[in-house]
């Protein structure tokens, strides 16, 4: 096998990983946004809650805010697993080219990896289905009805 050749396989094996990893790196996007939104929706309530008075509207407020936090802590987790699971993929692009130019077997290393990124993203798909549902359940349209 001439050296061209060699290097057009390798980098034919990097694509899929290099698109699993622009993937999550759109994944990412979507979930930074959504937490920039529970924190923007936040800010406000925490004004009210510190300029109420009415002990009923306090509460309301404080359990929005628990709702709130809950969903932050949620999309905290599915963007830090997002995050390693992007980055365990760009040491899976590193592995095959290390295989490839110092001639050692790492391909168990670079399975383990590829398995364990995929394991932290379907962890963080499940932690943004987890807020998602917190967010629908927590849903109120229209004026709140009387006790």
């Amino acid at each position: 096998m001439t050296p061209q050749f060699d290097v057009a396989h390798l980098i034919q094996l990097a694509v899929g990983p290099v698109f699993l990893l622009a993937g999550v790196a759109a994944t990412l996007n979507v979930l930074t946004s959504r937490l920039g939104r529970i924190v923007d929706r936040a800010r406000p309530l925490e004004a009210q809650l510190a300029a109420a008075s009415d002990p009923v509207e306090r509460a309301d407020l404080t359990a929005r805010l628990e709702v709130m936090a809950r969903r932050a802590r949620y999309m905290n987790a599915s963007l830090t697993l997002s995050t390693i699971s992007g980055f365990l993929v760009a040491i899976v692009v590193l592995l095959l080219f290390f295989r490839a130019f110092l001639s050692i077997d790492l391909s168990v290393a670079t399975a383990v990896v590829f398995v364990v990124s995929i394991v932290c993203l379907a962890l963080a798909l499940l932690t943004f289905l987890v807020e998602v549902r917190i967010a629908t359940l927590a849903l109120r349209i229209g004026p709140r009805r009387g006790p």
